[in-house]
């Protein structure tokens, strides 16, 4: 039998060579996919979070500034209006009860109180004064160990609280909840009892725009300075709401004629027509918390008008970061529902 030998063979070196780098071409293919979809996936994610900001953001302010003016049952038309604008963050109860007839207050481009810091420049400040909706002790709303300042109006007719002609017996403010006397309608007219009236916390809340979220990150957020008392000890604390909010600009509409509608928008009001501002105009602008590689920021933004009447343009900045602005219309129906 005859047996056949055969020769075994193998790739020859350029055989392996094209075999080698038909693989590293398949290769940077592939890590040029996954990295491309990876950069995409991250500026998908930091542009989603931008957007949530700026409608948190919004949203935040919306809803406190659609309760500005609530007092309960109370009427704060009947308040002489001070000769001055009431200092937001002063912790003396006397001035916060002149301070309600404000439902809200702005400062234009402006940061004049001392409570704030860090106030990013050229961005407006504006307060928001309510009363929580909710009854302190009540099963949806948070007990008096939380801290007040606590508000109580008066829903009783007789001579002793609202048929008397001294407006401080027509509700009443204190550090502590404490010491309240006023009653509901089931009040008697002779020896001044019946039901206690309800105990709301009061609320006065400043909104602005800081340089830094924390410390010197150099992200510019949307916080609240809060006025609060615990323990009756009355402070001002500061709250960051929401990151990458990098200005705010507000105008505010005033009602001329009664009618709870605004007759016309401007960003500054003069100190006694506080008490006619029925809606507001707020302009956010947000930004990404990161810089985008190979983005270069050159668009310029409007932000409403700005106290001369003309567009309130942002210029282009030029940097790496992406923007968006968010602007709302927002009535206030306390105060409107009072003058129509």
């Amino acid at each position: 039998m005859q047996i056949i030998r055969r020769r075994e063979q193998g790739f020859t070196l350029v055989e392996l060579m094209v075999a080698v780098t038909v693989g590293l071409i398949l290769l940077a293919g592939l890590s040029t996919l996954f990295t491309n979809n990876s950069n995409a996936q991250v500026e998908i994610e930091r542009a989603n979070r931008q957007v949530e900001n700026g409608r948190y953001a919004m949203q935040l302010m919306t809803g406190d500034l659609r309760n500005a003016g609530y007092y309960s049952e109370y009427d704060p038309v009947e308040l002489s209006v001070p000769a001055a604008l009431p200092d937001p963050c002063s912790l003396d109860l006397t001035g916060m009860r002149d301070a309600i007839a404000f439902a809200v207050q702005g400062y234009d481009n402006s940061n004049s109180l001392g409570c704030l810091s860090d106030v990013k420049a050229n961005t407006d400040v504006v307060v928001v004064r309510h009363t929580q909706t909710c009854v302190v002790g009540a099963a949806d709303c948070e007990d008096s160990a939380a801290g007040g300042p606590f508000f109580q109006a008066s829903q009783c007719s007789n001579d002793y609280e609202l048929g008397s002609s001294d407006k401080t017996k027509h509700f009443q403010i204190s550090a502590t909840n404490s010491g309240f006397t006023l009653h509901k309608y089931n009040c008697t007219a002779t020896n001044n009892s019946g039901s206690v009236a309800d105990v709301r916390r009061l609320l006065t809340h400043i909104y602005f725009v800081a340089n830094n979220s924390v410390g010197s990150d150099g992200i510019p957020t949307l916080k609240r300075a809060e006025v609060v008392s615990k323990g009756g000890v009355m402070s001002v604390q500061i709250v960051p709401l929401a990151e990458g909010i990098e200005n705010m600009q507000v105008e505010y509409g005033l009602d001329s004629d009664s009618d709870g509608v605004a007759n016309s928008f401007g960003t500054t009001v003069n100190d006694a027509e506080w008490g006619n501002v029925v809606s507001v105009k707020l302009h956010l602008l947000a930004r990404t918390l990161s810089p985008s590689l190979g983005h270069t920021d050159t668009k310029s933004y409007v932000l409403g008008s700005n106290s001369s009447g003309q567009q309130n343009v942002i210029s282009a900045t030029n940097d790496k970061y992406k923007r968006h602005v968010f602007t709302s219309l927002i009535g206030l129906p306390n105060v409107a529902g009072r003058k129509s």
